[in-house]
C-alpha cells in the first residue's frame, strides 16, 4: 500500500483553499508553496525570459536559480518555489524584470 508523503512525516494539515492565477483558482494546502500549488494545478510555467520569451517556472525549487520569479500579491520578483501560499494570494505572470513601473 502507498503512503503520502505527509502520511510519512505524519503530518496533519489544515483545509485546502484557493489562490489565483491571473483569472485561474488554484487550490492549495497549508504549507504549500506558491510553484507547488501552482504544478499541481499543471501550470509550469508562469513567467517568460526577458531576451527571448521563453517559458520559466520552478526549476531548482530552493530558491537560487530564480526561474520561478513571479508577481505575487502585487509584489514582483517573489521566488514563488519559497514563498507559502495563503488563502486569496493573487499570482499573476510577471513581465520582463517586474519593475517597468518604475520606468
Amino acid at each position: 500500500m502507498a503512503r503520502t508523503p505527509a502520511e510519512l512525516v505524519g503530518t496533519r494539515t489544515g483545509p485546502s483553499f484557493e489562490i489565483t492565477f491571473g483569472d485561474r483558482t488554484v487550490p492549495a494546502r497549508p504549507g504549500q508553496s506558491v510553484a507547488a500549488a501552482l504544478w499541481a494545478a499543471g501550470i509550469l510555467a508562469w513567467r517568460t525570459t526577458r531576451t527571448t520569451g521563453r517559458p520559466r517556472g520552478a526549476f531548482c525549487g530552493i530558491g537560487q536559480c530564480y526561474d520561478c520569479l513571479a508577481t505575487i500579491n502585487g509584489q514582483p520578483n517573489r521566488r514563488a518555489c519559497l514563498v507559502p501560499a495563503h488563502p486569496g494570494d493573487a499570482v499573476v505572470t510577471q513581465e520582463g524584470h517586474g519593475h517597468a513601473s518604475l520606468g
